[in-house]
């Protein structure tokens, strides 16, 4: 079994006293069905699992639901033997969003506290966003996201010991030996290849074909491209539409959405696609990273709406698109190839895994750095620069942006191949791995 940090998150909800009912929130494909399964399977004598999904295609039992009364009397028919204690009975509600009406009666079954419930779904946010009755009080909502990279060196077989050790050498600004600098970044090579879906890196391990991850990287590429399943055939053509322009759009100098690109219509506003953008957004296979000129924190403040990066949710269906089965490119770093979008992307999904919002500096005149995060110790912004090549200390917008005094900027980070860790004024140099500890 895949290690997944949100087990952990997961477990400890269930286990205290808490009434609110924990939403997990994400794109699909990521192991949100399983990973609640083995921890309720593991917490409870007496698992239910309703999938809506499976519902609205058979018997709709519950596409009318609107009581705890009726919901028990539909969840007796399928599972009433399991119906025993709130302590050991948890019903598990898979795909909720199908439902959007069971998003309100979670209040209810919350208050009514009779079981133990844990509910999943996609597009969570713009369902919420539509739902007349809000359960904010209710509910407790958290994202998963495809495995980060140290997911991955666990499901290579790396120990809990050896990333602990490397842990501790990053806290404490310290390079690692050449000989576990050459391995680990040779393992974080494989994973720019097989990326964090689930059923990718599973099947990477065991059969270490490159062809049969890059089929099933396709294959859920396709899906999130073809799935918009709540809008009408025009919609889903633009959703599409942006959806497929993501990897060119990192190919180019500026990476951001050119919104008159989108449908080649001269005079298309960032206004016209926000439904589409936040689709992508909210099913969570896309990850934005909004224009910051003013990089103070918090950032949120300052945060411009048109001008926006997007980002594929696994770098492994990126890498897939752009460099099909030839894994040269990426494992020989092969100097005629510029993997540039390929870090950028693995380290938007890395900073988004760890609970960041993203932001990226934007000035006309001093140029762009790649991300913004917040430091909420310091109370300042950081900034984050993703070098692929070897000249990675030549940054000159964000050393500009660091002499700033206006901005307040205590650190920033330089993000590169290099196995060296220094600091040089407010600017530190990381090896690229050394993203998992930000």
């Amino acid at each position: 079994m895949l290690y997944r940090k949100i087990e952990a998150q997961i477990e400890d909800h269930l286990k205290s006293d808490s009434q609110k009912i924990l939403l997990v929130d994400g794109a699909r494909q990521v192991g949100k069905t399983y990973i609640i399964r083995y921890v309720g399977k593991k917490l409870f004598s007496n698992f239910i699992e309703l999938n809506m999904v499976e519902d609205s295609l058979d018997s709709k039992l519950f596409a009318d639901i609107r009581t705890v009364e009726d919901f028990y009397l539909q969840v007796s028919m399928l599972h009433g033997d399991k119906m025993k204690e709130r302590e050991n009975t948890l019903i598990f509600i898979d795909e909720i969003q199908i439902y959007p009406h069971l998003l309100t009666l979670l209040k209810f079954l919350s208050q009514d506290n009779k079981y133990t419930y844990i509910a999943s779904g996609s597009l969570l946010g713009v369902t919420l966003s539509e739902t007349t009755s809000i359960p904010m009080g209710s509910i407790r909502k958290i994202r998963m996201y495809p495995l980060d990279f140290e997911e991955f060196l666990y499901a290579s077989g790396m120990s809990e010991i050896v990333i602990s050790s490397m842990r501790k050498k990053f806290e404490r600004m310290e390079a690692l030996e050449e000989s576990v600098h050459n391995k680990m970044t040779d393992l974080f090579r494989k994973y720019l290849l097989v990326g964090g879906l689930p059923d990718a890196v599973n099947a990477y391990f065991e059969t270490k074909n490159i062809q049969r991850v890059r089929e099933i990287q396709n294959e859920i590429h396709e899906y999130y491209a073809a799935d918009a399943s709540k809008y009408d055939a025009e919609r889903k053509l633009k959703i599409r539409r942006v959806y497929d322009l993501i990897p060119s759009n990192m190919e180019n100098k500026k990476k951001r959405v050119i919104a008159q690109s989108i449908e080649n219509k001269k005079g298309k506003t960032f206004t016209d696609y926000r439904d589409e953008f936040e689709y992508l957004i909210s099913a969570g296979i896309a990850l934005n990273v909004q224009a910051i000129s003013n990089p103070k924190f918090p950032l949120i403040e300052s945060a411009g709406k048109n001008l926006l990066k997007l980002y594929l949710n696994d770098v492994g269906i990126l890498t897939g698109i752009l460099y099909g089965n030839n894994i040269r490119a990426v494992i020989n770093d092969e100097r005629s190839i510029n993997l540039g979008s390929v870090y950028e992307s693995v380290v938007a999904s890395e900073l988004a895994a760890h609970g960041h919002k993203l932001f990226y500096y934007d000035n006309r005149n001093k140029g762009e750095v790649d991300y913004l995060i917040d430091d909420y110790e310091s109370l300042s912004a950081v900034p984050i620069e993703v070098k692929s090549g070897k000249d990675y200390t030549v940054h000159s917008a964000l050393s500009n942006l660091v002499k700033n005094e206006d901005y307040h900027i205590e650190k920033a980070v330089v993000i590169s191949n290099g196995r060296t860790v220094k600091t040089d004024g407010k600017i530190v140099y990381l090896p690229i791995y050394y993203v998992m500890f930000l």
